[in-house]
C-alpha cells in the first residue's frame, strides 16, 4: 500500500478527488498526514472531517516541515494546490517522490495565473500537468497532461473551473497507475 502525504494551501478539492479514489478502494493507498500552510485551509477541515491526521507548518519552516517528513517517510508527497515553492532541501530529500498538479500544459505558463496567461496569449487550449517537483518553478518531469479547449467567451474562472474538472480525474489516475510499481 502506497503512503501518502498531501500537502495544499486552499480549498482542497484535490484532496476531495484523491480522499474518494482511496475511500471507495480504486486506489490502494494510506493518507498518512495532510498539510497546510495556511491554519484555516479548507483543505484541512476537509481531511479532519475524514479523520485524518492534519498539520499546520508554515513554508518557512522548511527544517520543521523536512523533520515531519522524513519522520513518516512517505512513498510520495502530493502537492494537491500547494501555493508555495518547497526547499531545494526538501526536494533534494526525496527525489522523484514529490508530485505536484499545475493548472497549464506544461512547459507553457509555469508558476500563477497560468489560466489567465494562456487566454490572453491567444491559445486555442490549455489543461492540466502532473510532474515530478525538481528545484524549478513547475519544471520537473512531466509525468501526464490532460487538454481542455479554450471557448471564445471563457474567462479565467470558466477556464480554470474545466481544467480543474480534468485535475480530479488525472491525478488520482497518475496515483494509481504510481500506486503498482
Amino acid at each position: 500500500m502506497m503512503k501518502m502525504v498531501i500537502m495544499g494551501s486552499g480549498t482542497g478539492t484535490n484532496f476531495d478527488a484523491i480522499h474518494q479514489t482511496v475511500s471507495e478502494g480504486s486506489l490502494s493507498a494510506q493518507i498518512a498526514l495532510v498539510i497546510s500552510d495556511k491554519p484555516d485551509s479548507l483543505i484541512l477541515s476537509k481531511a479532519r472531517n475524514h479523520n485524518y491526521p492534519i498539520e499546520h507548518i508554515l513554508a518557512k519552516e522548511s527544517d520543521k516541515l523536512l523533520e515531519r517528513l522524513l519522520q513518516i517517510a512517505p512513498d510520495y508527497i502530493i502537492l494537491a494546490g500547494y501555493m508555495r515553492i518547497l526547499s531545494p532541501l526538501i526536494v533534494d530529500s526525496f527525489p522523484e517522490k514529490i508530485i505536484n498538479i499545475h493548472p497549464s500544459l506544461l512547459p507553457k505558463y509555469p508558476g500563477i495565473h497560468a489560466p489567465q496567461q494562456a487566454i490572453e496569449a491567444g491559445e486555442i487550449e490549455s489543461g492540466c500537468t502532473v510532474h515530478f517537483v525538481d528545484t524549478g518553478v513547475d519544471t520537473g518531469q512531466i509525468i501526464a497532461q490532460a487538454r481542455v479547449p479554450i471557448l471564445p467567451e471563457d474567462t479565467k474562472e470558466s477556464l480554470h473551473a474545466r481544467i480543474q474538472d480534468e485535475e480530479h480525474k488525472l491525478l488520482p489516475e497518475v496515483l494509481m497507475q504510481l500506486a503498482t510499481y
